[in-house]
C-alpha cells in the first residue's frame, strides 16, 4: 500500500491535483510516523570526556531500522485518516463552510479507494 501511495503521489504532483496531493502526503506521513521507532532518551550524565567507549561515529552509524507494518496496520492508518476528515467536514459544514467541507470530503473519497473492503 506504502508503495502505492507514494506511485499516486507522484502522478497527484504531475496532475497538479492539489486534492490528492494534500490527502496522499498527509496518508504517507501518517504511515511513515507509525513506522518510526520510539525514542527513548538516554539517562542523563555529568559532563565527562565526551569520549564514550564503542560508540560509532560517521555516516549511518545512528540508522536504525524502521518498524515493518502489516497490510492491516497501514490500512487502519488510512481508515483513522478518512475519518478524521468526514469528522472535520461535518464541523466545517456545521460552520457554513461548504467549501472545505467538501474538499475534506474529496479527500477522505480518494483515500476510501486505498482502504481493502471487509465483508
Amino acid at each position: 500500500m506504502h508503495s502505492r501511495l507514494r506511485r499516486d503521489l507522484t502522478l497527484a504532483l504531475k496532475a497538479r491535483d492539489a486534492v490528492a496531493v494534500a490527502a496522499l502526503r498527509s496518508a504517507i506521513a501518517a504511515i511513515e510516523n507509525a513506522e518510526a521507532i520510539e525514542f527513548k532518551s538516554p539517562p542523563s550524565r555529568e559532563m565527562g570526556s565526551g569520549h564514550i567507549a564503542g560508540a560509532a561515529a560517521g555516516v549511518g552509524s545512528s540508522d536504525v531500522a524502521r518498524r515493518e507494518l502489516s497490510d492491516a496496520d497501514m490500512a487502519a492508518i488510512v481508515n483513522a485518516q478518512v475519518e478524521e476528515r468526514l469528522q472535520a467536514a461535518d464541523q466545517y459544514e456545521q460552520l457554513g463552510r461548504l467549501d472545505a467541507a467538501h474538499r475534506l470530503k474529496r479527500e477522505a473519497a480518494l483515500l476510501r479507494a486505498y482502504v481493502p473492503r471487509t465483508t
